[in-house]
């Protein structure tokens, strides 16, 4: 009686059903290819019908999957949205940037760092949230006092700028996970200019092309930044031209066509 794996997947080659009784040995080599295929045959006879992986959940990762949304950015309110001249020059800016970086930093990562300057690990996304931000603006604590620049910067306070030497030791798997920390803060508070800072020094340090995890990212990053410009009272705000510029780098450097601002 031909078996249900048969019934399936039919024979192509004329072999004899294999006697479980032979004596065969599978640890050695078959000695022509009739033996090879009942060796085959017998292996095959003894995997069990239903095989069950053992998966410890606690190894899996957080976010297995990647889901892209395909919504675009929020219209521009009239007279907010930046010039197509303006764009291509941003770009173009972007892009010698993004040379400059890659040819110089194997020099940058030769600086050494500051004693004070101590760079959180990977996974550490709290950690990464002080450091770029700064204490006063991840606390939500009251301005800097005014008088404080004269003292010297307190960079624990107002948050270390992206030097060169800085994000030319971060590896692209590093500036993918400090991307989604800082734009995951952005998601549910306002622009400040030491986000803005950090978003594009990291941009700039992000190879093409993208990996899914940085696609899905900067196309979050587009769509809020367009959030909060539909929001903003005046075009005199200083956050305007830093948002349009993450939606024009966003939409026209990494080639997210859909999220680009049409001109008025």
């Amino acid at each position: 009686m031909k078996s249900d794996v048969e019934e399936l997947m039919p024979r192509l080659l004329p072999v004899e059903t294999c006697d479980t009784g032979e004596d065969f040995n599978l640890n050695e080599p078959p000695r022509n290819p009739q033996e090879y295929l009942r060796q085959v045959q017998l292996e095959a006879s003894l995997c069990p019908d239903v095989v069950v992986a053992k998966i410890d959940p606690k190894k899996l990762r957080k976010k297995q999957s990647v889901n892209v949304s395909l919504t675009g950015c929020q219209a521009a309110p009239q007279g907010f949205s930046p010039s197509l001249k303006w764009q291509r020059q941003q770009v173009s800016n972007f892009s010698e940037i993004r040379q400059s970086i890659s040819k110089h930093r194997e020099h940058w990562r030769g600086h050494a760092l500051d004693d004070n300057v101590l760079m959180p690990k990977q996974d550490a996304e709290e950690q990464w949230k002080k450091f770029c931000l700064g204490e006063n603006v991840y606390l939500n604590s009251p301005p800097i006092d005014p008088g404080a620049e004269d003292r010297g910067l307190d960079y624990v306070k107002v948050g270390f700028p992206p030097f060169l030497s800085i994000v030319s030791r971060l590896n692209q798997a590093t500036i993918s996970a400090v991307l989604e920390y800082l734009i995951n803060w952005f998601e549910e508070r306002e622009f400040v200019p030491q986000l803005g800072r950090w978003l594009y020094a990291l941009l700039a340090c992000l190879e093409k092309p993208l990996l899914p995890e940085a696609h899905s990212l900067i196309r979050q990053l587009a769509r809020r930044s367009s959030e909060v410009r539909a929001n903003l009272e005046s075009q005199e705000d200083e956050r305007l031209s830093p948002l349009n510029l993450m939606i024009c780098l966003v939409a026209r450097y990494f080639d997210q066509n859909d999220l680009a601002d049409k001109e008025d």
